[in-house]
């Protein structure tokens, strides 16, 4: 198997073809040895295929593993050459199944804890959507008086950590975060903090390449 095979993937709504240097390693979320006959993709009715998300913009996939390797749920699996998979392509939530989305939690708070120092600079530049809105206020259970103690402590001092922030301001952000990319995952949302959605009339914030200094 070439690089260029391995890199390739299916164009699916419009994507551009999958890239290893935006997310280079997945959790798998389902593993179906011996595919899905009811699937849509008709490459996985009657042949082994896994589900997972990116380790970096959340990007839900589809691959199919190489002969006879082992897979485990919530394995972290690198997509870079050479990988335990092939034929790598985005899907969508609805695409998901009943197991993945029942993992997908579980992945998500993995993701978020080993990039914390990524995610803890979120709520220490986060900044308003409008005049009316603040991107804080997009997570989960974070109301004004929330957003305004928040945004009180980092004056004071920068958050450093997960805990840093949940002592000073009592929120769980790792539990807010995970929840806050479910949403988007599954669609429906107006504003898109760390999701590029297909959507019309939605607007990407694009705080996942802020925070990983890229441009979008």
């Amino acid at each position: 198997m070439s690089h260029r095979d391995h890199n390739f993937r299916y164009r699916r709504h419009g994507e551009r073809h999958w890239d290893e240097r935006r997310e280079p390693a997945l959790y798998v979320l389902d593993y179906l040895e011996l595919g899905n006959p009811s699937d849509p993709h008709y490459e996985h009715r009657n042949q082994p295929f896994i589900q997972g998300v990116g380790v970096k913009y959340f990007s839900l996939l589809e691959a199919t593993p190489l002969p006879a390797v082992k897979i485990e749920i919530l394995e972290k699996i690198d997509l870079g050459y050479p990988s335990k998979v092939k034929r790598i392509m985005h899907i969508v939530y609805s695409e998901l199944t009943s197991v993945a989305k029942t993992n997908l939690p579980e992945a998500l708070k993995n993701i978020v804890l080993e990039n914390e120092k990524v995610f803890v600079e979120f709520f220490n530049i986060a900044e308003p959507v409008n005049i009316r809105l603040h991107a804080l206020e997009l997570l989960p259970e974070i109301g004004k008086k929330t957003m305004n103690q928040i945004l009180e402590e980092r004056s004071k001092k920068r958050f450093e950590s997960f805990e840093d922030i949940k002592k000073r301001t009592r929120i769980d952000p790792v539990k807010a975060l995970v929840n806050r990319v479910i949403k988007e995952l599954i669609g429906g949302e107006k504003y898109y903090l760390f999701i590029k959605s297909p959507e019309p009339n939605t607007l990407y914030l694009g705080y996942l390449e802020k925070l990983y200094g890229e441009l979008y």
